[in-house]
C-alpha cells in the first residue's frame, strides 16, 4: 500500500489493495480514534483544510483525525474569508496555502476542483467532495463500515436508494463495490437515477446494476441500504426538486421486510428520509458510520504523509516539496 506523497482525487485512483491496506490500518486507528490510546505519528505536520461548502462530519472527523496523530490543522471555512472573494483564481489559493502546509483537504463546489488543486498543489491534495462529482475519503469509511458489520465486502448486496444523480457519495461508492463483486441495485426516480456514463462504467467493470424506483420491491434481498438525502441544493430547478422530495422514507415498517442483519447506512446529514425510530434498531449504522470518519481519515493522512506505515529516511528524496523529504516521528517498524 504505497499512498506516500500521493493525491485522492477519485476513488478510482486506487487499487482494490490499496484500498484494503487503509480499512486494515483504520482498525488499528480505532483505539487512538476514541482517545484509548495516543499518538504522535505525525507530531511537526500541518493540515490545510480548505473547506468552501458547509461540512459538518468530514470537516469535523479530518480535523479530529489530524489532532489525535499530533498533526496541526489551519483552516478556512468561507471563501469570504480567503482572497477569492477579492477575485483571486482558486490555483492562485492552492499555490498560496501549499506554502504554509503539507497536505491539503479541499471541499469546494465545483466538480474538478480537487484535480484543478492537485495540479497547482507541490503537496498532496484529498478530495473532501467537489460538487455532484466524487467523495473518495466518504467511500473509505462507507467500506470500513460494511466490513465491520458484515466481516467481508466480498459480494454484498447493496441497494443505493435516493439522489443518485447528484449525490457525489454514491457515486464513489458504486465504483468501489465493483472491486469486491458488489450487486448494486439502483433505486431512485428515473429523473434521480444513476448518470449514464457511471453506469456504463461499473458495466466495463463487470457490474450490471439493476435500476427501479420500486424500494418495497427490494428491501427483503438488500444486505446493505445506502440512503441518500434528496439534496436541493443541487437542483438547478427548485420545481424539480419539489416533484421528487420526499420519494423514501425509512421506517420501522418498511424494516419489518428487511433480513435481521441487514444494515441502514446513510452519508447524513438525514432530513425527513430515514425516520429517528430507526435510530434505534439494531439495523442503524450511520452515526457509527460517522464515527469511521475518523479512524479511515487517520489512516489515509498517516498513509499520505508519512506516519502510521509510511516512514520514510530523513535522506529520503520521494517528497515533492523542493526534494526535501518529510522525516517521521515514529519508527521504522511503523507503530504510532
Amino acid at each position: 500500500m504505497d499512498l506516500y506523497d500521493k493525491d485522492v482525487v477519485s476513488i478510482r485512483d486506487f487499487t482494490k489493495d490499496q484500498i484494503e491496506g487503509v480499512l486494515d490500518l483504520a482498525e488499528e486507528m480505532v483505539p487512538y480514534a476514541l482517545g484509548e490510546k495516543r499518538s504522535r505519528a505525525l507530531d511537526g505536520r500541518i493540515l490545510g483544510n480548505l473547506f468552501f461548502e458547509p461540512s459538518t462530519r468530514t470537516k469535523l472527523s479530518f480535523e479530529s483525525a489530524a489532532y489525535r496523530l499530533g498533526c496541526q490543522v489551519i483552516d478556512v471555512s468561507e471563501m469570504s474569508m480567503t482572497s477569492i472573494s477579492k477575485g483571486e483564481t482558486l490555483a492562485d489559493t492552492i499555490k498560496m496555502v501549499d506554502t504554509y502546509c503539507d497536505t491539503i483537504v479541499l471541499r469546494h463546489p465545483y466538480e474538478g476542483a480537487a484535480r484543478l488543486a492537485a495540479k497547482f498543489s507541490e503537496n498532496p491534495v484529498i478530495n473532501a467532495g467537489d460538487g455532484a462529482g466524487s467523495h473518495p475519503t466518504q467511500t473509505l469509511l462507507d467500506l470500513f463500515t460494511m466490513r465491520e458489520a458484515k466481516g467481508t465486502l466480498e459480494g454484498l448486496n447493496i441497494a443505493l436508494v435516493g439522489d443518485l444523480k447528484y449525490g457525489r457519495t454514491v457515486h464513489s461508492l458504486a465504483d468501489a463495490l465493483t472491486m469486491f463483486g458488489a450487486k448494486l441495485t439502483l433505486v431512485a426516480p428515473e429523473s434521480l437515477q444513476m448518470p449514464d456514463d457511471i453506469v456504463k462504467h461499473l458495466e466495463e467493470k463487470g457490474c450490471h446494476p439493476v435500476k427501479t424506483a420500486e424500494l418495497d420491491d427490494v428491501i427483503g434481498q438488500a444486505d446493505v441500504l445506502y440512503v441518500t438525502r434528496i439534496q436541493r441544493e443541487r437542483f438547478p430547478d427548485h420545481a424539480e426538486y419539489t416533484k421528487v422530495a420526499g420519494t423514501y422514507r425509512i421506517d420501522n415498517a418498511i424494516l419489518r421486510e428487511a433480513k435481521s442483519d441487514m444494515i441502514v447506512m446513510h452519508p447524513l446529514p438525514r432530513v425527513d428520509e430515514i425516520a429517528p425510530e430507526v435510530d434505534s434498531t439494531p439495523h442503524a449504522r450511520y452515526f457509527k458510520q460517522a464515527f469511521n470518519g475518523v479512524p479511515v481519515r487517520m489512516a489515509l493522512l498517516c498513509s499520505i504523509m508519512g506516519g502510521e506505515l509510511r516512514w520514510r529516511p530523513p535522506w529520503s528524496s520521494s517528497c515533492r516539496r523542493s526534494g526535501t523529504a518529510r522525516s517521521s516521528t515514529i519508527s521504522p517498524a511503523g507503530r504510532p
